[in-house]
């Protein structure tokens, strides 16, 4: 069997750069005593290692610091580190000219490269875990891990976790949804707001009328400990990817010497200065999302439908919510260049630093163009568009836009009801859909293979080794068809993982049924992943690891965000406080007298300022038609959601009091939180006891093998030492 494949063009033309380039770097591989086999009409080379190189790799190992009893010390090189170990050779095998694989492969000179897959523990991984019938039963994570290696492994380690966790949530999430639809009729502020005859001031300009308010009655952290159990069952507990980079280096070079570690001020000068141009263009395509809702707002309600007119608002936040997602779908392709561009300007010393750097870039990036504009929804829309006689408006034409009339988070929930479903669901059909379909396609193409593989197929097909190397090429041939992958791969199924646990935490307060969708998502999403990865996707290099590197950063980071973002939407966004201070300072009990009426009787009215149509500058907002009922009656003054006296508009004593109100509760609210994680984390440790346990007896087994292998004598070492 052969490590890795290389495909190249037949060129008839020795004399051609292509040809020489392709020879020497062939040529190179030979005198580093690579055996190479040619084979197939598209000139398919088969790469397979000297033991030598791997023997090197076991003995370095050994004496690292980072062996911690491997299983390459004890028994054959799994074949996923062969492959790996391979894949670092021949990428960073030079031709004379100085150029390497990939700028080979930039220049036409290889088409592609890759690893087979292995028929046996394909068969196997499908069986237990690559198909729909799996969906319930545990992830057979050791057998992911020999195949795919241990970043993959701890992905779907996270990944189930993270979808055991969802089922809590997603079940309270139901439960507060439920319990708000089933006490909907009997709420005294539902029944006040259905029954009141309150005329409310016109939404827009123009075309929109003053409306009754009775029409709005019509419309995870610390339990990722299971990662350090895996892992010190691995035995990659002291693994350091520095030292792995240094045993892979003199393996593949005995002149290797390490890139040393530099810093340069004026290069991350440049970077930052380059992150903050990105994210205030990110941040000005959210404001353009606004100023296209505010836009189509006043569009919409001059239209001919009556119907909307009336629901101008409403349609105006679907249609931002879907320009929102096509944003982010454009944006996405545009961050990830940007964040490599940013790298390569930072000159990171090795692969793994530059993948920290990257990953850091990209997320904030994509954070920034997923949540800029719900952001804005949640804390900005319907609190800056000003009061009847002082609107705020775009280039003194269109009024900012109002929050929906239920409330602001009304809005959210909409926006990220729609992003969040179009998110998995195209999502999901992209990963699928696309690698079956470009199989498809390369299997017309190739399907006329020559004759003697086409006579040797059916003895391929019973045989573990077929009777000619025409067997090899059909199995290099159904490797070739699968979808290419790449070193963005596993960290393209992290990035979407991440966003989506960013939904279902920090703006879980305003849309609880994010972890229901979220579930639905990751039951699907597991099983995808690994059809994909199994059947329909050229096999993963199986990169070693102990952790999920900058992620687990980067979910501390979004904890602490979920926790300031949901206080804010409780405090700031919803109308929980200024409801509390209602009924414990102005409602019928606040004087603890009234006990034949419900405590909240007359919060509505009360959360309404007046505006009246006699005040010049109130009348000049509206126009005549506005002003009129759909019952033809001319009022004289319309409501409007805000604290103001209704002589010269100013906030009134009540505004104040529920702002410091508000502010109280996100301090209290955020401190608590806090503290329970705080608590949380002391008393569950990232790292069990009988995992620290286990790597202290490991770490003296090992000391005490290295002692008694060093004396002379069994004698010697089992006497008295003085």
């Amino acid at each position: 069997s052969y490590d890795y494949i290389l495909v190249g063009k037949k060129i008839d033309n020795e004399e051609a750069e292509t040809f020489k380039k392709q020879k020497a770097f062939i040529e190179e591989l030979k005198a580093k005593n690579f055996d190479v086999k040619v084979n197939g009409d598209k000139l398919f080379y088969g790469i397979r290692a000297p033991e030598d190189i791997f023997e090197k790799y076991r003995y370095l190992l050994k004496v690292s610091d980072s062996c911690n009893g491997s299983r390459e010390l004890q028994g054959d090189v799994l074949l996923s580190t062969r492959i790996r170990i391979v894949h670092f050779v021949l990428h960073n095998t030079f031709i004379k000219t100085g150029e390497k694989l990939s700028e080979l492969m930039k220049r036409g000179v290889f088409e592609t490269k890759f690893c087979l897959h292995e028929k046996n523990e394909q068969k196997t991984l499908t069986s237990k875990w690559a198909r729909w019938t799996a969906s319930f039963r545990r992830q057979p994570i050791s057998d992911v891990r020999d195949y795919f290696g241990e970043k993959v492994a701890l992905y779907y380690v996270w990944l189930g976790l993270y979808t055991t966790l969802l089922i809590p949530a997603a079940t309270l999430g139901i439960i507060v949804f439920l319990y708000g639809m089933a006490f909907f009729e009997t709420s005294p502020l539902i029944k006040e707001v259905c029954e009141a005859d309150t005329i409310m001031c016109p939404l827009c300009d123009k075309k929109c009328k003053v409306w009754q308010l009775s029409d709005t009655c019509k419309c995870t952290l610390e339990t990722w400990r299971r990662r350090a159990v895996h892992v010190s069952g691995w035995n990659v507990s002291e693994w350091d990817e520095d030292e792995e980079e240094l045993i892979l280096g003199m393996v593949n070079d005995p002149r290797y010497s390490p890139k040393k570690y530099e810093q340069s001020c004026l290069r991350s000068t440049v970077v930052l200065i380059l992150v903050t141009l990105m994210l205030m263009l990110i941040i000005g395509l959210a404001q353009a999302l606004v100023i296209f809702r505010v836009a189509a707002t006043g569009l919409l309600s001059e239209g001919s439908s009556q119907f909307m007119k009336d629901n101008a608002n409403t349609f105006a936040v679907i249609m931002g919510a879907v320009l929102h997602y096509l944003t982010i779908i454009i944006m996405t392709k545009v961050n990830r260049r940007v964040a490599l561009l940013l790298c390569k300007i930072e000159k990171t010393r090795s692969f793994v630093t530059t993948e920290r750097s990257f990953t850091v870039k990209m997320f904030t990036f994509q954070f920034f163009t997923l949540f800029s504009s719900l952001f804005y929804v949640a804390f900005f829309l319907g609190r800056i568009n000003g009061y009847p006689g002082k609107y705020s408006r775009i280039s003194g034409k269109w009024r900012l836009e109002e929050c929906h009339p239920t409330g602001c988070l009304t809005d959210l929930f909409i926006q990220m009801a729609i992003v969040m479903v179009l998110k998995q669901i195209i999502n999901n059909i992209f990963e699928f859909i696309v690698p079956w379909i470009s199989g498809v396609l390369k299997n017309k193409q190739t399907k006329e293979l020559s004759d003697g593989a086409l006579h040797c197929k059916k003895d391929c097909s019973r045989m573990e080794k077929g009777p000619c190397d025409n067997c090899k090429l059909i199995d290099w041939l159904s490797n070739y068809n699968l979808k290419d992958v790449n070193v963005f791969s596993v960290f393209n199924e992290f990035i979407e993982m991440i966003i989506q646990f960013s939904f279902t935490t920090i703006f879980v307060a305003a849309f609880p049924l994010a972890p229901l969708l979220a579930l639905f998502n990751n039951v699907i999403e597991i099983r995808l992943d690994a059809i994909k990865m199994v059947s329909l996707e050229r096999r993963l290099i199986a990169n070693k690891t102990n952790n999920i590197g900058m992620w687990d950063r980067v979910l501390e980071v979004i904890g602490v965000l979920a926790v300031i973002a949901n206080g804010l939407v409780i405090g700031i966004t919803s109308d929980f406080i200024p409801r509390l201070v209602y009924r414990y300072h102005y409602g019928p009990c606040a004087t603890g007298e009234a006990t034949d009426v419900h405590c909240m009787t007359g919060y509505i009215n009360h959360s309404l300022s007046t505006a009246y149509m006699s005040n010049e500058a109130v009348r000049r907002d509206f126009e005549p038609h506005q002003l009129v009922t759909y019952n033809g009656l001319i009022i004289t003054h319309c409501r409007y959601k805000d604290y103001r006296n209704d002589v010269n508009y100013e906030l009134t004593s009540q505004f104040w009091l529920v702002l410091g109100a508000r502010f109280a509760f996100v301090i209290l609210f955020e401190h608590i939180v806090l503290i329970f994680k705080f608590i949380a984390a002391w008393l569950l440790p990232d790292c069990p006891l009988q995992v620290k346990n286990s790597r202290l007896e490991d770490k003296f087994s090992r000391l005490r093998e290295e002692l008694r292998e060093s004396v002379c004598s069994t004698d010697v070492w089992m006497s008295d030492p003085v």
